[in-house]
This record gives structure tokens, C-alpha cells and sequence, in this order.
């Protein structure tokens, strides 16, 4: 999602800040070029969480994506966002359940494929012949019995903004899944949850006001109303645009897509099960390196640097860039000397 709003402004400006800061000598040492690039043939049987795959069948989630593929007039795609659907269904998969995949209206739901963002979890969803035979085929929500599922994973994406929010059948199926299981969303997800009674009182989170306005000036005519304004008092907010996950009782949200491996991870312990041992990933190595930095600074964020095997230097640069974008040109020179280590 960052990767691919900023790319209109970012490579110029990255540029720019990076000469700024630390001359062209040092943006070459960058080696962008050579960043190493996801697996696009990868199975799933190749994931590292699905060879340590629980070997018993522990019940069924349901996931839940958007219907609605276009925004902003029909300018602009709404849909699901492919990776927080990709990352929990391995997640819940790999730790014995079974993963069924609704949607408002049925059938093939519209997605939100961004490349530049995605990992190896993501293409190997692509490549699962037995993952895109649902997605192609979604429920249709009318149609869902709550009764079976253990819980219930409301997918984000911009879609989630126009047909999640009350919408009588999200509620119907919250109403049942909440009295004995587990309620789940991430990143625009969460508009599923705003207003139900089921859930009031309980904390949560969702994508902020903030990092809307980044990407979107005019974020306030886009959509109806603002997620955080419509998840009330008990809205949690973390950073832009790293991982923010809230855990309240059976119900566990996520912030903003990088938030999504410990978003299905918190629900399966909510569950009641350690989920399973999984391969870290360089987005999120890279992500505890700046939220390491923004909460103890320089030297913080060079001890998690230094205990991390390795991370994706282009996202801490990104993240350099939007330092540079708020003025905060302190934090955007020592973001870009974090992604040269």
C-alpha cells in the first residue's frame, strides 16, 4: 500500500533526501537493484509455517472480504487487499483450521494485488490451487450459518469501507461467533465491528486517520465517515503505518496491513493454541528496527538492528520518505542511515 502510493512522488524525492542527507556515494551504496525479490513460483508446501503444520483439525474460520470493486466514482479500486487475506489463511491453515471465505456478494470478490508489497505467503496463495478455488468461489454472506465457526476475520482493503459496515449479515454472524469464539479484523476490516453491540466497550483498532490523510488528502469525501472516528473512544492508535495489533478478550484487530501476521496470530491464541513457529519476515524485521528507533532513538534501534538477521532496507527508506514528507528531517536522515547498515 505505501510502496505503491508513494511511487508517483517517492523514487525522486527518496533521491533527493538521500542526497541531502549523505551524498550520491551513499545512495549507491543502497544497492537498491539488488534487494533480493519474493519467490513468484513458491508453494505453500514450501512456506516454513506449513511444514510446521499442527496435524489435527481444530474446527473452521471464516474469512470475510469486500464486494465492492471500485471507489472515488469509479476512479479508483477498492476490493481486498490480497495480503492480509494470504497471511492469516496460512496462519489459521498451519495451526488446524479449516478456512472457508465469504463475501456480500458471493462468488469472485474484487482484489487489491500490489506487488511491491508482496512476500512469499502472498504469491503462494496465488499458487494454491485449493486457496484460489475459494476465493473465486466466496460464500455468499446471506448464506453463512455462524454456528460452525470457531471465528470469524474481517479482510481489509478499501472495499471494507462501503460494504462491512452495517451490513445485517456481518452483524448476524458476529452476534453468534462472539458468544463463543473469536472476532478478528485488520487494517478497514474493522468498519465490520463499528457500532455493534456485541462489541461495545471493547478496544480496538483499525486504520488511523492519519495514515488516511498521508495517502489521501481528500480521505474525508472519499469514504462515508473516518474508521477511527467511527470505532469511538475505545480506538487504540499506534505509528504509521507499522504494526499495531490490540487484544481485547476474544477480539483481536490489527491496525494497518503490517499488522496483519499478529493480527491471525492473536487470534489463535485467543483460541487458545500457541500458533506455530513461522519464518520472520524482512517487512517485519524492518519494522521493529523503526519502531525500536521512534521509541528509544539512535541507539535503540541500532541493538534491534543488530539482532536481526536481516530486513528490507527499501520499506525503513520509505519510511525515511515519509519522515521527509512531515518535515521531521531529523528522523528522515536517521531512518536512511538505518537502511545502510
Amino acid at each position: 500500500m505505501i510502496k505503491k502510493t508513494l511511487r508517483g512522488v517517492g523514487w525522486f524525492a527518496l533521491l533527493l533526501l538521500v542526497l541531502a542527507g549523505c551524498g550520491y556515494a551513499r545512495y549507491l551504496s543502497f544497492d537498491l537493484d539488488n534487494i533480493p525479490k519474493p519467490n513468484t513460483q513458491i508453494s505453500a508446501s514450501a512456506l516454513t509455517l506449513m511444514h510446521n503444520a499442527v496435524g489435527e483439525k481444530r474446527g473452521r474460520i471464516l474469512a470475510v472480504v469486500s464486494s465492492t470493486p471500485k471507489m472515488d466514482g469509479g476512479k479508483k479500486k477498492a476490493g481486498y487487499e490480497l495480503s492480509e487475506l494470504a497471511r492469516a489463511y496460512y496462519v489459521f491453515t498451519a495451526n488446524g483450521y479449516e478456512v472457508d471465505i465469504a463475501s456480500p456478494a458471493g462468488g469472485t470478490p474484487p482484489v487489491d494485488l500490489d506487488k511491491d508489497d508482496m512476500e512469499d505467503a502472498d504469491y503462494a496463495f496465488l499458487n494454491d490451487r485449493v486457496a484460489q478455488a475459494k476465493v473465486s468461489r466466496t460464500l455468499r454472506l446471506a448464506d453463512v450459518d455462524p454456528a460452525p465457526y470457531a471465528a470469524v476475520y474481517f479482510v481489509g482493503g478499501k472495499g471494507a469501507m462501503f460494504d462491512f459496515n452495517g451490513n445485517p449479515d456481518i452483524g448476524r454472524i458476529v452476534r453468534v461467533v462472539a458468544q463463543k469464539g473469536v472476532v478478528g479484523a485488520v487494517c478497514h476490516g474493522p468498519a465490520a465491528l463499528a457500532g455493534l453491540p456485541e462489541l461495545a466497550g471493547k478496544r480496538m483498532t483499525g486504520f488511523s486517520n492519519a495514515e488516511e490523510f498521508f495517502l489521501r488528502e481528500d480521505a474525508a469525501q472519499l469514504y462515508s465517515f473516518m474508521l477511527q472516528d467511527k470505532l469511538g473512544s475505545g480506538y487504540s492508535e499506534g505509528p504509521l503505518f507499522l504494526d499495531h495489533t490490540v487484544v481485547d478478550g476474544r477480539v483481536v484487530t490489527g491496525q494497518n496491513p503490517w499488522s496483519t501476521w499478529s493480527t491471525a496470530e492473536g487470534m489463535i491464541t485467543a483460541l487458545g493454541h500457541t500458533p506455530v513457529k513461522r519464518t520472520v519476515t524482512d517487512d517485519e524485521y524492518s519494522v521493529r528496527v523503526i519502531a525500536a528507533y521512534y521509541r528509544g532513538g539512535m541507539s535503540v534501534a541500532r541493538a534491534e538492528q543488530a539482532s536481526v538477521p536481516q530486513f528490507d532496507k527499501m520499506l525503513v527508506l520509505l519510511h525515511a520518505l515519509i519522515a521527509g514528507m512531515e518535515w521531521r528531517l531529523v528522523d528522515a536522515f536517521n531512518l536512511q542511515r538505518l537502511a545502510n547498515r
